[in-house]
């Protein structure tokens, strides 16, 4: 039984996906983001058991990576696609532009599949942090505290966020997990570091620190790469 604990978790994973994509085609986008950090949980918690279960497996590696190309692929890509719709100014068919990182999450995991180099780390940004990012915006769009939709909403902002993120999903750059062998500083300072300036600002600004929370990540390895 404990085997299939862990494949169980991934497919709540997948099955939140799969009710944020219901919601966001029937327009209810803030519903569907607190899916996604449901969708997210799953995801972390199927690997915590799988670890403590030691219950890893071949199917457990492939179910994960096609439940995350659901939660963390085809649902980004489909918020994008709603935002630019919403976009003033854009040709019909720009919108679809969104799909573009649906299409660099499947590389991204595709490449994370096959990678020995990613055991302990990532090459590239991991697609719940990129999907994070992108489920912050409606969430930010529907309490507004700070004035954001105007430039949200902007074509030019949607469509370079696109970009970007569809760049940082397959680059080459060497980015810390978020995984405590052991609660030493000297095993994990960049890990409690990254965790003592990302908490005061999800506390302070909610969803709006969401992306500068991700860019932190990406700034912290950059600065300082950790491979343990």
């Amino acid at each position: 039984m404990k085997n299939h604990l862990p494949n169980a978790v991934t497919c709540l994973n997948l099955f939140a996906g799969c009710l944020a994509l219901c919601n966001i085609f029937a327009g209810h986008l803030e519903t569907a983001a607190y899916l996604v950090g449901l969708a997210a949980a799953f995801d972390f918690a199927d690997g915590l058991l799988a670890r403590a279960l030691h219950a890893s497996s071949p199917i457990g590696k492939d179910l994960d990576s096609l439940a995350d190309m659901v939660s963390f692929g085809v649902v980004p890509g489909a918020i994008l696609f709603h935002l630019l719709g919403r976009a003033a100014g854009l040709p019909e068919w720009l919108p679809y532009a969104g799909f573009i990182v649906t299409v660099f999450s499947a590389l991204r995991l595709a490449k994370f599949n096959n990678d020995t180099r990613q055991t302990t780390s990532f090459i590239g940004l991991p697609t719940p942090a990129c999907t994070l990012v992108v489920a912050s915006l409606p969430l930010i769009l529907a309490h507004d505290t700070f004035g954001l939709t105007g430039f949200i909403l902007h074509p030019w902002v949607l469509l370079g966020l696109t970009v970007l993120l569809s760049g940082l999903l397959v680059a080459e750059i060497p980015l810390f997990a978020l995984k405590f062998k052991n609660l030493t500083w000297q095993d994990n300072s960049l890990r409690f570091i990254f965790l003592l300036l990302a908490l005061p600002l999800l506390i302070v600004l909610g969803a709006t620190a969401i992306p500068l929370v991700v860019l932190l990540y990406v700034a912290l390895s950059v600065v300082r790469p950790a491979y343990g």
